[in-house]
């Protein structure tokens, strides 16, 4: 079965919509980009056009790569204090000389967006709050939305960034799933895979999972973005694997609208949280 992560996003944002209707005050999300990253255009384009869908203001503040790191702090202060501003987010990657993390703290944890603060994401882990980033949050509903079960799963997530595979890794753990995390210097990764019943990979390696990894009726979720022979594909060799898998993602169509679609919820969540602060 290919899971449609596109039809699914779609039912979150049509809800999104609804609820926003009802709103006094449209939400409003306030992204920083820096550079001229051909792949970060195209994400903050298709992030303005679903905020533009479902009825979210959206601004773009927009630096040259050679921008001061200070005048990125003092912009983002500005829009801490902004109550017309949501959310906000930081369009990765950034530019060398910019130190991402001295960014990200900037950020106040009631407008952190991705939910990338220190304060946010140590919340999660804890238990104390279910906001994740993003695409940890879209894989996870794509899981449950099969209904396979997630408790007690052996997952394998390959890769281990701080967008994706650490927080997708601890949130699978707060599951009660048994979870393992592989990366670039794990060895034997394919005796590792080859148990897996839910099988992540999240590193950029176009068909780095082959069909010898992927134990039979396994879920295989393909986070992976590449271009191979000028084709957009994933980290996942799909034509094989979906013969074997139960479940699976496509590249693209699978993870991508879904980490859009919870951009979108995790707006509102801020917008009403901020809503009951302030009533409180």
């Amino acid at each position: 079965m290919i899971i449609d992560g596109k039809s699914i996003a779609n039912e979150i944002l049509e809800s999104s919509k609804i609820k926003i209707k009802s709103f006094k005050v449209l939400p409003c999300l306030a992204a920083v980009v820096v550079g001229d990253y051909e792949a970060s255009a195209i994400y903050v384009r298709n992030k303005a056009r679903v905020c533009q869908q479902v009825g979210i203001e959206f601004l773009k503040y927009k630096f040259p790569s050679n921008i001061q790191q200070k005048k990125i702090i003092d912009l983002i202060k500005k829009l801490n204090s902004d109550k017309n501003i949501t959310a906000i987010l930081v369009q990765l990657p950034l530019p060398r000389h910019i130190d991402k993390r001295t960014i990200i703290e900037s950020i106040s944890p009631l407008k952190d967006v991705d939910a990338f603060t220190s304060e946010n994401f140590s919340k999660a882990v804890l238990k104390n709050s279910n906001f994740w980033p993003c695409t940890p949050s879209g894989i996870i509903h794509l899981i449950k939305y099969t209904g396979i079960k997630i408790e007690s799963s052996n997952c394998i997530v390959i890769g281990r960034s701080e967008i994706v595979g650490k927080p997708l890794a601890l949130a699978l753990l707060n599951l009660d799933a048994s979870v393992t995390i592989c990366h670039s210097k794990t060895i034997n990764l394919t005796q590792r895979c080859i148990g897996a019943d839910i099988l992540i990979s999240a590193v950029g390696n176009p068909k780095l999972v082959t069909e010898n990894m992927v134990k039979p009726k396994a879920v295989v979720i393909d986070v992976g973005i590449n271009y191979l022979d000028g084709k957009l594909c994933g980290d996942v060799d799909f034509e094989k694997v979906s013969k074997i898998a139960s479940y699976i993602t496509p590249v693209p169509g699978g993870v991508g609208p879904m980490t859009i679609a919870f951009l979108i919820k995790n707006i509102l969540t801020l917008y009403e949280n901020n809503l009951r602060t302030n009533e409180s």
